[in-house]
């Protein structure tokens, strides 16, 4: 028996060709998770920043700064998270949707956690100046916030990674028991550090052009000072992304693996090398210019872009038997309710022109071959009428495994797959007219 759930699919039209919707999810998803990234590792930052200035208080500025950008990418994460969001619904309804009743009280209490956790971030932006003296309640402010910045992330990863394992489903009770799937945490920890990578870069750069009043804002801070600063986490965590990476990889269920799958990912990590190699260059300088930032940027963007690439194939490959199994259960439910249809249509006729079941069951299956009171190919109904008088039973019992009496006639094939109950509907008509004949 197969454990694993097989529900049928609801059987909509997608709005356009799969292929181009999956191309959008990878794209749409890429633009969302950039700003996710830069919202919680702008959080992280902010936060290791403010507790850092209280020792010092130019990077109690940067922080103040840096948080300045956070609110901006928070919207701009909420805004472009409505594509992939509706397009994994489109593609992968039955598989999101259960995975969301699954872990069903973590799933809905999203809402107020991000609801909170945005007005948490407000509070800590704007109360800046008011809470200048009481800088403990401030940066514990900004800890919830960060600490919420954890657990939804988490809450997400969670979800999307048991979509793709049906045979898992019967097994979860709950969002904590989803946690300890194949691939939840170390998927978490690559999410963290691409975020705190990502906005790092972006800091180089924020902090880092012309335009930015380094020299107004800053007592000792200088622009290549700044570059430094953000160049130098950048590099450390994308050192330690060399090790989760892997991490990654091997914990996923070896049933999604494909080249398809591979190599993305491989090539994803081979151009991550010289970004490194790039950063590192950028450092043993004494002042860092930044002049390859672009570069640097560049291959980042086409790791990011070979990792979402790598990861939608992972799905679509772990999920293909399922889908073509769903596929299966759906068009029997599609057959099956348009029999039923023609069914209920058929009776409700026979109904009308007062033809019974048993009657209309006889006419299509064994009229050809049973007469009312004359002989066909089998006897008629007249003779079966004295044969199993009183007896439906032995009528049902002999259409479902027949046997051959008569030498003069060929042997009866066997009805089983009509069902005792219809067989019985067709054996009381038969042995009613039978003796109505006789």
């Amino acid at each position: 028996m197969n454990p694993t759930p097989i529900p049928r699919d609801i059987p909509l039209p997608l709005p356009a060709s799969q292929g181009l919707l999956e191309g959008l999810l990878v794209i749409a998803f890429i633009a969302h998770i950039l700003f996710v990234n830069l919202m919680v590792g702008g959080s992280l930052l902010v936060l290791g920043f403010e507790i850092r200035g209280l020792r010092d208080r130019d990077f109690d500025k940067l922080a103040r700064a840096l948080a300045a950008t956070v609110t901006v990418n928070k919207s701009l994460a909420v805004v472009l998270g409505v594509a992939p969001l509706l397009l994994i619904n489109v593609l992968y309804t039955i598989h999101f949707y259960t995975a969301n009743a699954l872990t069903g009280t973590a799933w809905i209490l999203l809402i107020p956690a991000i609801a909170t956790t945005f007005l948490l971030l407000y509070l800590h932006k704007y109360s800046w100046d008011r809470l200048e003296t009481q800088k403990g309640l401030h940066i514990a402010i900004l800890g919830l916030a960060v600490a919420l910045f954890l657990v939804i992330p988490l809450v997400f990863l969670a979800n999307v990674n048991l979509m793709m394992f049906p045979e898992r489903w019967t097994g979860v009770r709950g969002f904590l028991s989803s946690l300890l799937l194949p691939n939840v945490f170390p998927r978490y920890f690559h999410f963290l550090c691409a975020s705190l990578i990502l906005t790092s870069l972006f800091g180089v750069w924020y902090f880092g052009r012309s335009k930015f009043p380094a020299e107004e804002t800053f007592e000792r801070l200088t622009r290549p000072r700044l570059r430094r600063i953000f160049y130098s986490v950048a590099f450390a965590v994308s050192l330690a992304q060399f090790i989760v990476g892997p991490l990654v990889l091997f914990t996923l269920p070896s049933k999604g693996f494909h080249v398809s799958v591979v190599t993305p990912i491989l090539i994803g990590a081979g151009v991550a090398v010289p970004a490194v190699w790039m950063m590192w260059k950028e450092l043993s300088v004494s002042e860092p210019h930044g002049k390859r930032l672009p570069l640097i940027v560049g291959y980042i963007s086409l790791t990011v872009f070979c990792m979402a690439l790598g990861r939608h194939m992972y799905r679509g490959v772990a999920l293909a038997e399922h889908r073509a199994e769903m596929q299966v259960v759906t068009r029997q439910w599609v057959d099956d309710s348009a029999q039923a249809a023609y069914d209920l249509r058929v009776g409700r006729e026979r109904a009308a022109a007062g033809v019974s079941d048993g009657q209309h069951l006889f006419h299509n299956t064994c009229g050809a071959c049973h007469g009312v009171d004359r002989r066909i190919v089998g006897p008629s109904l007249t003779e079966i009428a004295q044969i199993y008088a009183g007896n439906p039973n032995g009528i049902v019992t002999w259409a479902r495994a027949p046997g051959k009496k008569r030498a003069d006639a060929p042997q009866m094939p066997p009805f089983a797959s009509l069902g005792d109950e219809r067989l019985r509907q067709i054996a009381e008509y038969m042995l009613e007219t039978g003796a109505a004949a006789h």
